[in-house]
């Protein structure tokens, strides 16, 4: 069974709306993630610390505070 060319229509306009907003949302992600890790890297580092180190034990302290 054919399916009509207006749901043909609709399914690449609903497929090009999702890729776009998948563009958009790793773009945003992407964006939000670099301004996180430069605001640890200034603030909330401490000495010879690392990023990623900081950020395991900001959300190590943060789970301590919420028991």
């Amino acid at each position: 069974m054919a399916k009509s060319k207006l749901v043909q229509t609709n399914e690449k306009i609903a497929e090009k709306v999702t890729d776009a907003f998948e563009i958009i949302q790793n773009k945003v992600v992407g964006e939000y993630t670099k301004i996180e890790d430069a605001f640890v890297d200034r603030y909330l580092t401490r000495e010879g610390e690392t990023i990623e180190e900081a950020k395991a034990r900001l959300k190590q302290e943060q789970a301590q505070t919420r028991k």
